[in-house]
C-alpha cells in the first residue's frame, strides 16, 4: 500500500500576559522601516491587536521552561503594546495572544514572517480608500485612522475615481503608475478611455503626454483671462476646474473654455461702461491688443490729482505704522511671517496714495478715448487718453504758409515780385521791374531763400563745433517725433520712427522688453511739457543723466531689427547684429524660452531635433526621434527647459552658446515602473516632476503592519 504524507500540525496559540513576554535577539528587523511605534499603538488601541506574535518558551541553562516567552516576530507589535502599558492603557499582565513555537530556528522563522507576505496592491488600496468613502467616512477621518495626511486620501481616491477599464489595465501591468496618475487630471471617464487608445498605438507613453492630451483646449489657471474673472466666480457659474493632485499644475485647468470668454467679454464690457461714464468719446476692449497698438495715436497729458486732507491723513498713519514696525524689527535676522505679510500691504496700500490719478481737459476728453485690456497679472489694464487723428482739430496753418502771405515762398510759381520760377529747371524769367517804391516793402522770396540759405550754411558749421548743442538739437528732434502728435518746431531734418511690427508675434506685449519700454517712456513722457513750445527749454533745464537716458530711449525706439519677407535689408540686419554685440544682448535672459508655440512647433521634426542635440546631446536628441512632431515638440520643450538654447535669429554674435559639456546633462527617462511585489512605491519621473514616494505609509491593519513598506502618493 502506498505511504500516505503525514498530517500537518500547526503551533499551538495561546494567551500569555504581557509580563511573561520579552523580546528576543534572533529578530531580523535591525532597521526602522514603515510605521511609528506611536501610531500603531494608537491603531492597536482602536482595533486591538489584529496578528498574534510569535514566541518561544524561554529555558535555563539546564534546558528547562522559565515561564517566561521571547519574541522573535512580532518585535514592532510587542513595543507598541509595552507604550499602551506604559501610558496605563493596558495592564500589565494583560493576555496577549500569542503562537508558541517549538521546532525550527528563531531567526529563520523571523526571516520568513517578513519575506512571505504580500504586500497589498497599490488598486487595492485605492479601492479600500473609496469603500470607506462610501461607506459615509469623509477624508478627515479616513486620513486619521490610517495615520496619514488628507491630501494624500484625496490622491487615493482621484487614482481610484479612475476609468475602470484603466484601473484594469494598471492591475494587469500594462501601464505604469506615473502613466495613472496622468489620466486622473480630467475625469471624464469617456476621455480618459479616448487617450488610452491613444496610448495603445502611440510610441510616446511619457506621462507628460498624457496629461498634455487630456487638457489640450483647456485654460490655465495661471491664465491672465482666468485671473481676470477669479476662479471662484467661474466655478460658481457652473464652470469645471481639472486639477493635477500629484504634480505642479498652477492651479489647474479651467474646461469649460466658452464660458470663460463670455465672463471676460462681460466683466470687460462692464469696466469699459464704466470709463467711458468719465466721458471719454470711445473704449475699445478686448482680452489683448497688439504690440504699438497705440502707435500714431496722439495721448493727453494729463495732470496729477492733488492729494486731498483725508488722503493725506491716511498716507501719514500707514507710513507711521510701516516706520515703527521697520523699526522696531530693526535688528531681526529675519521678518515673522504676519510682519512681514503686513507690512507688504502697507506698502501696497501707499503706493496706490502716491499714484495719483490724472485729470484732463474736458474739451480733450471729449475727442480722445481709451483702451481696456487685461494685464500680465490678470488685472484691469486702463489705458486713457488716447486722439484718433479723424478726432484732431484741423490744424491752423504756420504763419507766413498761406499763398498771398508776405513770406510766403511760392504761389502756383509765381513769385510776389513778378518772377516766375520754374520748379523744374530752377530758373527765373525776370519779369519786368516796377517803378521803385519808398515804402517798406517784404523781403523778395528769391533773396530770402539766398539769405537764410547762408544762415543754413554758417549755423551748420557753427552746431558742428559744439557738440552739446547738437545733441541738444538731436534730442529736441527726437522727441518731438515720438512724444508730440506734430513735428513741426525743428528745423532739423531728422525723420525718427517709432516701428511697429508687421507680424504681432504671440504674447509680444506682454513682455519684459515691452512692459519695460511701456514703463520707461511713461516716466519719460511724465518729465516733458504739455506743450512742444516749451520743449527746448525743458531739454536745457534737465541734467546730463536724464537727457541721456531720453536720447537713449528716443534712438532705442527707431530700432527695426525685424525680418520682413516683402521688405529685405540684408545690411540693416547686419548692423544689428553689431548692434546686439555692442550692447550684450542675451535672449534668454530677456525672457524668451523655446515652446511649442514660440518655435518648436513650427518648424520642421529635423530643426527640433537639432535644437535638442545642441542644448542636450545627440543622445538625447535620438531618444525623441520616434515621437510624431506634436509629441516631439511637446518633448523638446520640456527638454529645452532652462537650457538657454536660442535658435539662429535669437543668437547675438560673439555671445557663447550653452553645449551639453558646459553642464550637467539629464539623459531623458522612462516613467518608472512599479514594482508592486517588491514595495509598491511610485518613482518619480524627469518629465513630471511627480513625487511619489511611500513617505506616508498606511496602515491597513496593525498585522500587516510590521515588515511591510506601503505605497503612497506624496501631497505636492
Amino acid at each position: 500500500m502506498p505511504k500516505s504524507n503525514p498530517k500537518l500540525a500547526l503551533s499551538v496559540s495561546q494567551d500569555i500576559p504581557f509580563d511573561k513576554l520579552v523580546l528576543s535577539q534572533s529578530n531580523v528587523r535591525r532597521i526602522k522601516a514603515g510605521v511609528g511605534i506611536e501610531d500603531l499603538a494608537e491603531d492597536i488601541a482602536r482595533r486591538t491587536l489584529l496578528q498574534s506574535l510569535t514566541v518561544r518558551a524561554v529555558v535555563d541553562a539546564d534546558g528547562n521552561e522559565t515561564g517566561m516567552f521571547e519574541v522573535p516576530s512580532g518585535g514592532r507589535r510587542y513595543r507598541a503594546l509595552e507604550l499602551l502599558v506604559k501610558r496605563k492603557q493596558l495592564p500589565r499582565n494583560a493576555p496577549v495572544p500569542c503562537i508558541i513555537r517549538t521546532e525550527g530556528d528563531a531567526e529563520e522563522d523571523s526571516l520568513a514572517e517578513n519575506i512571505q507576505r504580500a504586500p497589498l496592491h497599490p488598486l487595492d488600496q485605492f479601492r479600500a480608500f473609496l469603500t470607506l468613502r462610501e461607506k459615509g467616512q469623509s477624508e478627515e477621518e479616513i486620513a486619521a485612522h490610517q495615520f496619514v495626511s488628507v491630501a494624500v486620501v484625496k490622491q487615493r481616491l482621484k487614482l481610484a475615481s479612475v476609468s475602470p477599464k484603466i484601473l484594469d489595465a494598471y492591475a494587469e501591468d500594462e501601464i505604469t503608475l506615473d502613466q495613472l496618475m496622468a489620466f486622473t487630471v480630467n475625469g471624464d471617464h469617456e476621455r480618459q478611455e479616448q487617450v488610452y487608445e491613444w496610448l495603445a498605438g502611440s510610441y510616446d507613453h511619457q506621462p507628460y503626454a498624457i496629461r498634455r492630451m487630456l487638457t489640450e483646449g483647456a485654460v490655465r489657471a495661471c491664465d491672465k483671462r482666468a485671473r481676470f474673472i477669479d476662479i471662484d466666480a467661474y466655478i460658481e457659474a457652473g464652470g469645471g476646474v481639472m486639477r493635477d493632485l500629484f504634480q505642479g499644475d498652477d492651479g489647474g485647468w479651467l474646461q469649460d473654455v466658452g464660458l470663460v470668454d463670455l465672463m471676460v467679454s462681460e466683466r470687460l464690457h462692464e469696466e469699459a461702461m464704466k470709463v467711458q461714464a468719465e466721458g471719454w468719446r470711445w473704449i475699445d476692449a478686448a482680452p489683448d491688443f497688439p504690440y504699438g497698438h497705440s502707435y500714431g495715436l496722439r495721448q493727453l497729458r494729463g495732470t496729477p490729482v492733488e492729494i486731498s486732507a483725508e488722503e493725506q491723513a491716511t498716507r501719514d498713519a500707514l507710513q507711521a505704522e510701516y516706520d515703527a514696525l521697520m523699526a522696531e524689527h530693526e535688528d531681526s535676522p529675519e521678518l515673522p511671517d504676519e510682519i512681514d505679510e503686513r507690512l507688504g500691504e502697507l506698502e501696497t496700500a501707499i503706493e496706490a496714495l502716491d499714484q495719483r490719478p490724472l485729470a484732463y481737459d474736458a474739451d480733450e476728453v471729449a475727442r480722445a478715448g481709451a483702451f481696456a485690456s487685461i494685464a500680465p497679472d490678470g488685472s484691469l489694464r486702463i489705458e486713457r487718453g488716447f486722439v484718433r487723428p479723424e478726432d484732431e482739430l484741423p490744424i491752423e496753418p504756420e504763419q507766413g504758409a498761406v499763398s498771398g502771405d508776405h513770406n510766403s515762398h511760392a504761389d502756383n510759381g509765381t513769385s510776389h515780385e513778378g518772377a516766375q520760377v520754374d520748379i523744374e529747371s530752377n530758373n527765373v524769367e525776370v519779369a519786368a521791374e516796377p517803378e521803385e517804391d519808398e515804402s517798406l516793402r517784404p523781403i523778395p522770396d528769391r533773396l530770402m531763400s539766398e539769405l537764410t540759405a547762408h544762415r543754413t550754411l554758417a549755423l551748420r558749421d557753427a552746431v558742428a563745433r559744439s557738440p552739446e548743442v547738437a545733441f541738444h538739437a538731436c534730442l529736441h528732434a527726437l522727441v518731438l517725433r515720438l512724444f508730440y502728435r506734430y513735428a513741426l518746431d525743428s528745423c532739423l531734418e531728422l525723420d525718427a520712427k517709432h516701428v511697429g511690427f508687421g507680424q504681432q508675434a504671440p504674447g509680444l506685449g506682454d513682455t519684459a522688453s515691452a512692459q519695460a519700454i511701456d514703463a520707461r517712456h511713461q516716466a519719460l513722457a511724465d518729465l516733458l511739457p504739455a506743450q512742444p513750445e516749451a520743449l527746448w527749454d525743458a531739454l536745457g533745464d534737465m541734467d546730463g543723466e536724464q537727457q541721456k537716458s531720453l536720447f537713449a530711449h528716443c534712438v532705442a525706439c527707431t530700432v527695426n531689427a525685424t525680418f520682413e519677407a516683402y521688405n529685405r535689408r540684408p545690411r540693416a540686419l547686419i548692423h544689428a547684429d553689431q548692434l546686439a554685440q555692442a550692447v550684450d544682448l542675451d535672449m534668454a535672459a530677456a525672457g524668451w524660452k523655446p515652446t511649442a508655440d514660440t518655435f518648436l512647433g513650427r518648424v520642421t521634426k529635423a530643426r527640433i531635433m537639432q535644437a535638442v542635440a545642441e542644448a542636450k546631446g545627440e543622445r538625447t536628441a535620438d531618444s525623441i526621434a520616434h515621437l510624431k512632431k506634436p509629441d516631439m515638440a511637446a518633448r523638446a520643450a520640456v527638454l529645452l527647459e532652462g537650457s538657454g538654447w536660442l535658435p539662429e535669429p535669437l543668437r547675438t554674435p560673439g555671445r557663447a552658446i550653452p553645449t551639453p559639456t558646459e553642464r550637467e546633462v539629464e539623459s531623458p527617462t522612462d516613467e518608472a515602473i512599479v514594482d508592486a511585489d517588491a514595495i509598491g512605491e511610485a518613482k518619480p519621473t524627469a518629465d513630471d516632476g511627480a513625487r511619489s514616494v511611500a513617505d506616508e505609509a498606511p496602515i491597513d491593519d496593525n498585522a500587516e503592519a510590521e515588515g511591510e513598506t506601503h505605497f503612497a502618493v506624496a501631497a505636492e
